[in-house]
Order: C-alpha cells, then sequence, then structure tokens
C-alpha cells in the first residue's frame, strides 16, 4: 500500500509507503489518509496520530502528473478533505521527518502538534517557483511559527533548508540521529497516549481556537488563487520545465 497504516498501543500509525516515486503524493493516498484521520478521530481506542515516511525520504509532495491530470478545483479534491481532516482533528498528531519533506510535506506539518526531525531532514516550499501560491493556511501559519521575514524567505525562494535550521526557527521540536528519530517518535507518542484523552483534546482545543476562523479563511483564500494559478502560462511553464528537465524561463512574463 502506497500509505501503510497501523494501530497499536493508542497509536495510529500513517506512513507515506511509495519510495520508489519519493513517496509522491496521489489523489489516491491524499483520500486514504483524509480516510485515515477519521477513522482515528472515531475510534476511541486511538489516543495518538502519528505521520512518518521511510527512511530516505518523508513525501516529496504531490505526484505532479496526477496532479496535473486532475481538472477539479484544489478545494473539491482528496488533498483538501486530507488538510481539512488534520486540521479538525481533535486528538494530538505527531510527525516524524526524515529525508525531504517539499511542497505539502511542509504544508501539513503546520498542522501537527510535535515534530520531530532526523539529523539531515531538508524541507523545501517551492511553490513561488512553480508558478504558484502558498497552499493550506501555509501564509498565516508559516509567519506565526517563524515570522514574516523569514517566512517570506522561504516561500519567495522556495530553497531547502535543514533541520537545524527549522529547529531554530521554531519548526520542528527536536532534531535527532536518523536512527533515533522513530523510536524518539514513538516513545513520545507512547508518553501522549497515557494521558487522559481528554484534558489533551481540551488541551488542543484551546491552544488552536483563536486562530481557527482565520486558518479555515485561509485555507479558502488560498485555494482560489491556486486553482486559478495552476491554470496560468506560468505554472505551465514551470510544469513543463520539470518534465522536460530544464530551468524554467519566466522571462516573457509580465505579471
Amino acid at each position: 500500500m502506497d500509505i501503510a497504516t497501523r494501530k497499536q498501543n493508542g497509536i495510529l500509525t500513517i506512513a507515506f509507503n511509495r519510495p520508489d516515486k519519493k513517496n509522491s503524493i496521489t489523489a489516491a493516498m491524499y483520500q486514504m489518509m483524509a480516510d485515515a484521520i477519521r477513522d482515528g478521530e472515531e475510534d476511541r481506542t486511538v489516543r495518538v496520530l502519528l505521520f512518518c515516511g521511510t527512511p530516505e525520504i518523508f513525501t516529496a509532495g504531490n505526484d505532479l502528473e496526477d496532479f496535473m491530470n486532475t481538472k477539479s478545483d484544489v478545494a473539491d479534491r482528496p488533498v483538501a478533505q486530507f488538510i481539512r481532516n488534520l486540521n479538525l482533528a481533535t486528538k494530538p498528531v505527531i510527525a516524524a521527518v526524515s529525508g525531504m519533506a517539499i511542497g505539502i510535506g511542509v504544508t501539513m506539518l503546520l498542522h501537527c502538534d510535535q515534530i520531530y526531525a532526523a539529523q539531515g531532514a531538508k524541507f523545501s516550499m517551492p511553490f513561488a517557483g512553480l508558478g504558484l501560491c502558498p497552499e493550506f493556511a501555509s501564509s498565516l501559519l508559516l509567519p506565526q511559527i517563524v515570522g514574516y521575514q523569514r517566512a517570506a524567505e522561504l516561500l519567495f525562494f522556495g530553497e531547502p533548508f535543514t533541520a537545524e535550521q527549522a529547529f531554530d526557527m521554531g519548526l520542528v521540536n527536536k532534531v535527532l540521529p536518523a536512527a533515533e528519530l522513530m523510536h524518539y517518535a514513538g516513545a513520545r507518542a507512547t508518553a501522549l497516549a497515557a494521558l487522559p484523552p481528554a484534558s489533551l483534546r481540551v488541551t488542543k482545543q484551546l491552544l488552536k481556537a483563536r486562530h481557527y476562523n482565520a486558518v479555515t479563511q485561509q485555507i479558502a483564500e488560498e485555494s482560489r488563487y491556486f486553482s486559478a494559478m495552476l491554470q496560468e502560462p506560468a505554472a505551465r511553464e514551470a510544469f513543463a520545465a520539470f518534465y522536460e528537465r530544464r530551468k524554467p524561463d519566466f522571462s516573457k512574463f509580465n505579471r
């Protein structure tokens, strides 16, 4: 399965499992993750959700061919259902990141409660370079976490940044040797699973309440822009350059 799930000791693990494609995410995979989150929310034996990838990579983001072959607006796609379910999850969500996390691989982290990264992990949000805009409230949440100037730099340039830089910015909670990542993340998930679920649920609700409406509105606004920009010449040039393994030429676009 491209998304592997497991329930054990109160922890629902949701793992990217498509290493031959760098764990790039298809619409079917988004639907599986959306369904898994909903199932975890409804299952009273589940206390914590844990996202991870393979040791080599967390996720390269969207499977571009699959993504471009889907013609509906972003807000109507399984990816939107996945992010909505992740944002609305009442149970603690942990992410363990090794290798690269690109695009939505970073965006989804902004909706997680605890993030642990392996030494050598790297992060990138290359939306502008693809002729697109930030997605799923990242233009709101990222500045809140790392500050405006850093967020603007990360979103404008889309350049990779390291796990250590992510820690310094406050984006990740801890950086660990790669061999220790899953053990540590699992131990933290186990510690949360042993706590009273109502206490965690209310604590998370209070932490997120102030920004809930703003996040929901920002997701909707970004989705409108994102869907429109997918049809623009700049995005078509960016994706064509990707497939043709060349550098995109945006010099002919004046807006």
